[in-house]
């Protein structure tokens, strides 16, 4: 038998390569005790058994070799919820939070907003916003039929009903329907960068997009006015050097109070316009 405490030191020493080695240790080894981070802390004589420290030493490998903890633990916290993650969908980053704020106080004095979300994923950023507007009607759309079971079962868990799921590639599965706001958090990296090397347990296809990354956005943004209503909103998340180049694709549609926010890191992460 293994003390808790003394596995989590020995746990934090197999994954110190990783940059949330603390972190990461703790979250795996309440993960196999099926107890909270807390009730992990406040018990560190507790024991773990044989098939235990087993079930421990095999995650801290797969972790070793990159894969996410989000993947090992099968949740994620996005928000105030806690998501069900596969390798499926992509693992849910703090920044895309500033998303859902920016959504939010887009439509404070909009009663009975609807809302697209494009490339839902998990569902994180339309669970998010349909749990804090109960009236809102969020419509989220993905081509990946197995994110969109991810996102189901997401939407089931919590109990947030007052959103639907579309399969299709951007605007193809909404017909002539209008939105207050769209929102997407679509790839946006570019083909052959080297970021992707640290990315390779994540689905390919929610993280690259041509040659230069900017192929989704700009689906995105040219097809964004039709289904705007009048002062509708658009947002879309993308890579910290590709704001400027976003803010001239949402320009030369129509849109106006062309913008970019800054994530709390201070780098330009969310850019949004207004249809006339």
């Amino acid at each position: 038998m293994t003390r808790a405490g003394d596995a989590y030191i020995e746990l934090r020493r197999m994954l110190a390569a990783s940059p949330s080695a603390d972190l990461d240790a703790a979250l795996l080894l309440a993960y196999v005790l099926g107890c909270s981070r807390a009730a992990l802390a406040a018990a560190p004589e507790r024991e773990l058994d044989d098939a235990q420290s087993a079930a421990l030493k095999h995650l801290a490998a797969r972790r070793c070799d990159g894969e996410p903890v989000a993947y090992l633990t099968g949740r994620r916290g996005f928000w105030t919820l806690e998501l069900e993650v596969t390798p499926d969908v992509l693992v849910p980053r703090p920044e895309t939070e500033l998303l859902v704020e920016t959504v939010l106080d887009e439509l404070r004095t909009v009663a009975r907003p609807a809302v697209l979300d494009l490339g839902t994923g998990s569902g994180a950023v339309a669970l998010a916003i349909a749990s804090e507007r109960p009236d809102a009607s969020v419509t989220a759309v993905d081509d990946s039929a197995a994110a969109l079971e991810v996102a189901a079962r997401n939407a089931h868990r919590l109990r947030i009903g007052n959103l639907r799921f579309l399969q299709g590639s951007w605007y193809e599965p909404i017909l002539a329907l209008r939105f207050h706001a769209i929102v997407a958090n679509p790839p946006y990296v570019a083909e052959g960068d080297p970021s992707l090397a640290a990315l390779v347990h994540e689905p390919r296809a929610a993280l690259v997009a041509g040659p230069e990354g900017f192929d989704a956005i700009a689906e995105i943004c040219a097809g964004a006015v039709p289904h705007l209503a009048a002062g509708g909103l658009l947002a879309v998340e993308h890579g910290a050097t590709q704001d400027a180049a976003v803010r001239a694709m949402m320009s030369a549609v129509g849109l106006h109070g062309v913008a970019t926010i800054k994530d709390l890191a201070g780098l330009p992460r969310v850019t949004r316009g207004n249809a006339g």
